[in-house]
């Protein structure tokens, strides 16, 4: 058994853990980080990437399938082969994967260890069963995997998780979604748009991240066209049938379904990976569920030298906000007890469907009622948008009664994700929405449709 002394250990090697390791190194730290299992992150080897790899196919199906309107038309049937659209998402994401790779191989092999890391005590960490690791300070950034309820736990191979969509060599013929968030509603639209009979099964009524009552009824209604989409149901029994499953479910309505599926993919969230660290062995005090108390701004668990950082806090899972955690994460356990907080940016959330899904700054949730008015846009004249034959969507801007300043956005719409950008600098620098409108917006172009939104907020303003 070899012992290593280090300043920082870093439990984890992906979004979070290799900036933590950049940064803890930066601030001149002697520095180790520990993988147990594959490299490569979770966003380029079974998240963002590989996804948005799979939409791209699914988008340019969709499009081949509605040139008619534009004059356009084309002969024969329009054929989507599953095996080359999984080929190439396969295959374009191992070469992602294998960017990220090169920048481990490049690590020195002193300041890494391969193996699953727990916690002997506060300070010491076991890797494997060849290395102890005695450090000063330790960034815990070990990601998150997806939860699979119980139920669905004995249908072995057919209950999938979005990993497993992946490794597809051919589409299915049918499947079933479990979940309605954003895993759920992207894999799902996409999945149809190749060909593939997809249900996506809701439990409360949950579209996405969407809190804004009038844009969720309109993204589930736009969702309703795309594939069978059933927001609030109750799952009463699934079952094994051969190499499928069958499923049961009651909707909100009353309506019992029966029906049968080549899949079930699991989309229920996901938890953070705690489960090998073995915390129960340090005096970090735990919450309920046996993860680590924290303080979501310094990441810093209660006055102990371990900071937690990634997915793995549950926080913001998402790339950005992984690697700010993580470079914050890595710079605090470097210069221990010299801990500062975490400046977060802008709060941005993109769903990539069409049309897109973003939301940006306080949800409607958030808001005190009567603290702020409402400017809305609708997509369906909005001038680019109908030349594009995308004219769909729904805006919401809130903006603050007292001072006028922006605060937030729901909406569902073409571009979303470009626009939800101009939104979130705007936020992140605390422009009012008079300053907004002073920004340029040029003709014709589906930003316009912000503009309205914006104006609207200012003629409520005058009326509030």
């Amino acid at each position: 058994m070899k012992t290593v002394q280090i300043d920082v250990a870093i439990i984890g090697a992906g979004s979070a853990g290799l900036p933590a390791y950049r940064a803890a190194k930066a601030a001149g730290a002697s520095v180790i980080l520990i993988e147990g299992g594959p490299h490569g992150t979770t966003c380029a080897r079974v998240g963002c990437m590989p996804s948005k790899l799979l939409i791209a196919a699914a988008e340019a199906a969709h499009a081949a399938s509605r040139t008619a309107p534009f004059g356009v038309h084309i002969d024969g049937v329009i054929r989507i082969d599953g095996r080359e659209v999984m080929q190439r998402v396969k295959s374009e994401r191992d070469r992602l994967v294998g960017f990220v790779l090169d920048s481990v191989e490049a690590i020195p092999a002193h300041e890494k260890l391969t193996g699953y890391a727990h916690f002997i005590d506060d300070g010491l960490l076991q890797v494997g069963d060849h290395t102890r690791v005695r450090a000063r300070s330790i960034v815990i950034a070990t990601g998150s995997s997806p939860v699979i309820p119980s139920i669905y736990q004995a249908l072995g191979d057919r209950a999938i998780i979005n990993d497993d969509v992946f490794e597809w060599a051919d589409l299915p013929r049918k499947i079933a979604v479990v979940g309605a968030g954003v895993i759920g509603l992207e894999l799902g639209q996409a999945l149809s748009r190749l060909g593939v009979d997809v249900t996506v099964i809701g439990a409360r009524g949950r579209v996405g991240p969407l809190t804004d009552p009038d844009i969720k009824a309109y993204a589930q209604k736009t969702f309703s066209n795309s594939f069978r989409f059933v927001a609030r149901a109750e799952v009463e029994a699934v079952a094994r049938q051969g190499d499928g499953v069958q499923i049961r479910f009651r909707t909100g309505t009353g309506e019992l379904v029966d029906d049968d599926y080549d899949y079930v993919l699991v989309t229920a969230g996901r938890k953070p990976n705690f489960d090998r660290l073995a915390l129960e062995n340090t005096s970090i005090a735990l919450d309920a569920l046996g993860n680590p108390i924290y303080d979501p701004l310094t990441l810093q668990a209660g006055t102990h030298p371990v900071f937690i950082a990634g997915d793995a806090n549950g926080v913001l899972p998402v790339q950005h906000e992984a690697s700010d955690e993580g470079r914050a994460a890595g710079t605090n356990a470097a210069r221990f007890p010299d801990v500062v907080p975490l400046i977060r940016r802008a709060p941005i959330a993109i769903l990539f469907s069409e049309p897109g899904i973003a939301l940006v700054g306080a949800r409607h949730a958030d808001l005190q009622p009567d603290t702020f008015v409402i400017g809305e846009a609708s997509f369906e004249d909005q001038g680019r948008s109908r030349v594009m034959l995308r004219n769909l969507g729904l805006m919401h801007v809130y903006v603050d009664k007292a001072n006028r300043t922006f605060l937030g956005a729901e909406w569902i719409g073409p571009d979303a994700e470009h626009i939800a950008h101009l939104l979130a600098w705007a936020l992140q620098m605390k422009l009012s929405v008079d300053e907004m409108l002073g920004m340029p917006f040029y003709h014709p172009v589906v930003e316009e449709g912000l503009r309205t939104a914006l104006r609207d907020a200012v003629a409520a303003l005058k009326s509030a």
